[in-house]
């Protein structure tokens, strides 16, 4: 890979980082920001919700945008705003009355934001490289910078609290202002050919096609995106609960035992992008065990989890290690399996589903983690065994 294509990954894994930390970091600090804004548990909890149910609906918009307008005319206003969006949360929590309607606004910005910035990121990893192998291993990078950043929010997170407990929305409009320089600088985009593009009826018309021809393997691969996010973030959000009720920790040492299933899903991904190559079969192959393992993880967390906080550790690192394997695959399949004129739009209904798994795992959980947390992690399983089934019947690559 030469010098300017690494320049370009670089300034491109900036942004899934950035986005992820302005999510995540954010978690860690909702009981203190509960207190510090007098609302309830709910309340609270949608400064987080209200970001992702924002981006669900406007990704395919910004999907659709880049197809027709280019990728980095999308991913720079979408920097901008996301960074606004943030400053508007701090301020409102420094200065304004009636903070808490502010700061959901303010993420509520954000959202539309992030809807353009980290699910854009996969096609135009697409459009920069013309050797498959390369496009694989430049998705793991991408794959790795998101989930390194659900490695570092929490710890992140509750560092900056220390200071007061709106540094985190702070911190947002300054790590915005610095992937936009990385990017505007570093990211050379591909000119497109002179060629006019379609009319808008011609190119839904072509999607609708699209879908017809490779819907068995694509919708397959937008359930499996979503199963994986909602396993992850609602065994997440299980062992943080138990962490802090059951075991007493809190703040900064929390944070880093949260850290250790997101480094085993980071070490992963990374590993994967490079094995994987352009080897379509082996793709499929490494999918399938990755959900294999994520299956067993979860079963035998349900038969014998909550009897050690050790043993907890260990089976949702290896559901998280199998998230891992997964992920990688996924977004080689959807981003080299489609062309690039209707790249941004196919990888933004898979970047949706992604999002609904993020924004449903931890409600979910909440509801089924009582009065313990077998049902959970039975339903986890079964969502496992689904993921193994399309992994196995519905991914039917030809020969390399």
């Amino acid at each position: 890979m030469s010098a300017p294509k690494k320049k370009d990954l670089l300034a491109l894994s900036s942004i899934p980082l950035i986005m992820t930390l302005g999510n995540s970091m954010l978690i860690p600090v909702l009981p203190g920001m509960r207190s510090q804004l007098n609302v309830s548990s709910f309340q609270v909890s949608l400064i987080i919700t209200v970001y992702s149910v924002v981006a669900i609906f406007l990704i395919p918009v910004a999907g659709f945008l880049s197809d027709r307008f280019g990728r980095k005319k999308v991913i720079v206003p979408s920097l901008i705003l996301t960074g606004l969006g943030g400053l508007l949360c701090g301020i409102a929590a420094v200065w304004l009355a009636h903070a808490y309607v502010w700061i959901l606004a303010g993420r509520f910005i954000q959202g539309i934001g992030a809807a353009g910035a980290f699910p854009i990121v996969m096609p135009l990893v697409g459009d920069l490289f013309q050797d498959e192998a390369q496009v694989s291993a430049g998705l793991g990078m991408i794959e790795t910078s998101n989930t390194f950043g659900k490695v570092l929010s929490p710890i992140l997170g509750s560092l900056l609290a220390v200071i007061v407990w709106h540094a985190p929305f702070w911190a947002i409009p300054v790590l915005c202002a610095a992937s936009l320089i990385m990017v505007w600088l570093m990211v050379k985009v591909p000119k497109k050919q002179e060629a006019k593009p379609p009319g808008i009826p011609q190119f839904f018309a072509s999607v609708r096609t699209l879908f017809r021809q490779k819907g068995r393997w694509l919708y397959a691969i937008f359930v499996l995106g979503g199963i994986c996010m909602f396993v992850v973030f609602g065994t997440l959000f299980y062992l943080s609960q138990m962490l802090e009720d059951e075991h007493g920790m809190h703040g900064v040492l929390k944070g880093g035992m949260l850290a250790i299933p997101t480094a085993a899903l980071c070490a992963c991904s990374f590993g994967t992008g490079k094995l994987i190559g352009n080897h379509k079969k082996r793709m499929k192959w490494f999918n399938l065990s990755g959900t294999f393992l994520l299956t067993a993880a979860t079963l035998v967390c349900a038969w014998f989890g909550e009897k050690s906080v050790l043993l907890d550790m260990v089976l949702i690192s290896l559901s998280s290690a199998g998230v891992g394997i997964a992920l990688p695959c996924l977004d080689a399949f959807i981003t080299e399996g489609i062309e690039k004129e209707q790249r941004g739009t196919v990888t933004s209904f898979y970047s949706s589903m992604r999002f609904i798994g993020v924004a449903a795992g931890p409600p979910v959980a909440s509801v089924m983690l009582k009065p313990s947390a077998g049902p959970f992690f039975y339903l986890a399983a079964g969502l496992g065994g689904v993921a193994i089934l399309l992994s196995a019947f519905a991914l039917k690559p030809k020969e390399d």
